[in-house]
């Protein structure tokens, strides 16, 4: 596993943790502490792979990547940020699980329940505000798609233009099939 270091303009791409704290060293700015050093380590050592900011001072931070790439040009080209297992993870899969839920055809009657941001006026100020909102409907539908998109349109018609609906892969949609209809 590589690191990828960043401050400001000054960039390295090292393969161990002893390179990344000397490049560290060498820049003015960065006073590299004992308790930063033992956390840059720590970091390296585990399983996390989301990227890692310091605080030099305010507004100021360096940055550190793990990366699978070999070369500086292949983690410019974000080819190698994490690493390739061969498996599709499992995140990844249940995403995928919830596409298809969402796009299978199956005509019938469905129940959707969708949390969405609605604008509302508050009387005493004249002043609108967002507030959380609970919609349960329930339509006839050939698709978990299709029933988001018939609650939306009748939503649409009766709030403020500006309420934000979210998407229909989100988890502010649910929906489950309620039988076909006659």
């Amino acid at each position: 596993m590589n690191l990828y270091l960043r401050y400001f303009n000054s960039e390295t791409l090292v393969t161990n943790v002893d390179d990344a704290i000397s490049f560290l060293r060498s820049i003015d700015d960065i006073d590299v502490t004992p308790e930063m050093e033992a956390d840059i380590r720590e970091y390296a050592a585990s399983d996390v792979f989301f990227p890692k900011r310091y605080k030099i001072r305010a507004h100021v931070y360096f940055i550190i990547i793990k990366t699978t790439a070999a070369t500086m040009l292949d983690f410019k080209q974000k080819k190698a940020v994490r690493p390739a297992n061969g498996q599709v993870s499992e995140r990844r899969e249940m995403a995928e699980n919830a596409i298809n839920k969402l796009v299978y055809q199956r005509e019938g009657w469905y129940e959707g329940e969708l949390n969405f941001k609605r604008v509302v006026m508050i009387p005493s100020t004249g002043k609108h505000e967002y507030r959380d909102t609970r919609f349960v409907a329930r339509c006839k539908a050939v698709s978990g798609q299709d029933c988001y998109n018939r609650i939306v349109e009748h939503l649409r018609d009766r709030v403020d233009h500006r309420s934000q609906f979210p998407s229909a892969k989100g988890k502010n949609f649910n929906f489950k099939y309620l039988g076909r209809w006659k």
